[in-house]
């Protein structure tokens, strides 16, 4: 099997990356990406990196050639940012992979999504694929990643479409660090009472959805799957064992969430009138912080045959020793 990953010097895709080489099923990988950091570069006979850009067409069509699956873990992932910058890294991008795929025979897409898109601000638990979703997005990132899905639905390409729930491991570079980022900075606070409960997905349970969508059975095709970790958590427990783990002191400050929401709300209006630039909090950065956010992974179970490799804990203490590792070691 020849596999095209995209995305494969960022975190999921050097992670899916790892497990790809070992599989023995799968003979060659074209790994696509922009910019490859030592840290994130795998050397091996069936790895062949090629850097470029997904929405240059001209770049898609020569990846793409005696390719059996693609693995699209490509994305812009950001809570800001233009629409024109969303559009072009999440919509256009698919674009191009689907049309290449038409004409180059390839036989399935993986697409790594995100739930984002079942986001409406309120407390929501154990939510299903199936569940109506908000008129309006909550961002251009959520926006773009659900007409990326469109894309792929509607164009009689198989599919396996996947929205893993918050990310979390070795070699993390968004999720943990802004919030140690923010904590350095003496911005962070609890936002609410602190007893939200949530989803978190370890990266080594979202590759074995990937893996397990490679070899998926005919059943299992033109889906999309919730993936998480499969046991909900305290979020605020859960950062505060981060901070403990690599040292910091503990949140234990409260803000109210309408405070909170006031605040970002205001500083979202400034960026987007004056700085132009990324507010330090967001209004759904709030709503992220606050409310209680679970999936329902019963189809993936079902269909998939998925069922999670490692625990949230355990990616926890993995992301702790990493990053200490990394950045104070």
């Amino acid at each position: 099997m020849n596999i095209l990953l995209t995305g494969a010097t960022g975190f999921l895709g050097f992670r899916t990356l790892e497990r790809l080489v070992q599989l023995s099923e799968v003979k060659s990988i074209v790994a696509s990406g922009r910019v490859l950091r030592d840290s994130r570069k795998i050397i091996h006979p069936k790895v062949n990196y090629i850097l470029g850009d997904l929405a240059d067409e001209g770049f898609v069509n020569s990846i793409i050639k005696n390719i059996e699956v693609v693995i699209n873990t490509a994305s812009l992932s950001s809570p800001w940012g233009s629409d024109e910058l969303f559009y072009a890294s999440n919509v256009l991008s698919q674009k191009n992979i689907i049309n290449a795929s038409k004409i180059k025979g390839v036989s399935k897409i993986i697409y790594i999504s995100s739930p984002s898109i079942y986001y409406n601000g309120e407390d929501r638990l154990l939510i299903k694929e199936s569940e109506p979703l908000p008129k309006k997005f909550v961002n251009n990132y959520s926006k773009t990643k659900r007409e990326a899905e469109n894309l792929l639905q509607q164009s009689y390409l198989n599919y396996i479409i996947i929205r893993p729930r918050a990310i979390i491991g070795r070699g993390d570079t968004v999720i943990m660090p802004r919030l140690i980022k923010a904590h350095s900075e003496g911005r962070l606070r609890i936002i609410g009472s602190g007893e939200n409960v949530v989803d978190l997905t370890s990266v080594e349970n979202v590759v074995e959805s990937i893996v397990l969508s490679i070899n998926a059975p005919k059943k299992a095709l033109n889906e999309t799957y919730n993936i998480t970790d499969g046991k909900p958590i305290k979020l605020w427990e859960a950062i505060n064992v981060v901070f403990k783990g690599i040292g910091r002191k503990q949140i234990d400050k409260k803000v109210k969430f309408n405070f909170a929401y006031f605040v970002a709300s205001i500083l979202e209006v400034v960026s987007i009138l004056f700085t132009k630039k990324e507010p330090s909090l967001t209004k759904y950065s709030v709503g992220v912080l606050s409310k209680t956010f679970t999936l329902d992974i019963s189809k993936a179970k079902k269909l998939l045959n998925y069922t999670p490799v490692v625990t949230t804990e355990q990616s926890i203490e993995e992301f702790i020793n990493w990053y200490k590792s990394s950045y104070e070691g």
